[in-house]
């Protein structure tokens, strides 16, 4: 599966992505996320084959996002838990092409093909308290607060989230 924006192309990740995404795995990537930067290429190997069992069984899909120009990687997009009513959206968008937009476009693809190619009616889309660029796009994409749970990140660091519902139909 790939998909397509106005600027941006998204398709499923593959091995030979593996080096750009670890790459680009920094810390502030991190900061509002579940999982740290991986401490070498060889144990982020382990991390994205992990992703693989999840994608064939057609309960996860990650996208490796990519600029339509010069096919520039800038991120990783995923939907989680395919199966349920309202799947899960995850997005992060590396540190050089932050505030150009990236995300919400990207964010805006994968919600459409959440309804076109899936039948959803509409995503979640989890986000930290304090990640204000993400609330901000959800926000834009007609997101509003539906629940509330604790993130708790490997170093045992608790972060308040807020789940946004995006209705899909926002999309058209």
């Amino acid at each position: 599966v790939s998909l397509s924006s106005q600027r941006l192309f998204l398709k499923c990740f593959s091995p030979e992505d593996a080096r750009e995404v670890f790459e680009a795995v920094t810390p502030t990537i991190t900061r509002f996320m579940g999982f740290e930067p991986a401490p070498s290429f060889e144990a982020f190997e382990q991390i994205w084959q992990d992703w693989f069992p999840l994608m064939h069984s057609g309960t996860d899909a990650h996208f490796v996002v990519r600029a339509t120009s010069n096919r520039e990687f800038l991120g990783i997009v995923g939907l989680h838990e395919i199966d349920d009513t309202e799947p899960k959206i995850g997005i992060w968008i590396k540190e050089a092409a932050h505030g150009l937009g990236f995300g919400r476009e990207a964010v805006a693809a994968l919600i459409s093909f959440a309804a076109s190619g899936l039948g959803k009616k509409a995503v979640l889309y989890p986000v930290v308290e304090k990640n204000y660029p993400s609330r901000h796009l959800a926000e834009t994409l007609g997101g509003i607060v539906v629940g509330r749970r604790i993130l708790r990140k490997a170093d045992g660091i608790e972060l308040p989230e807020v789940i946004y519902r995006i209705p899909v139909s926002n999309m058209n």
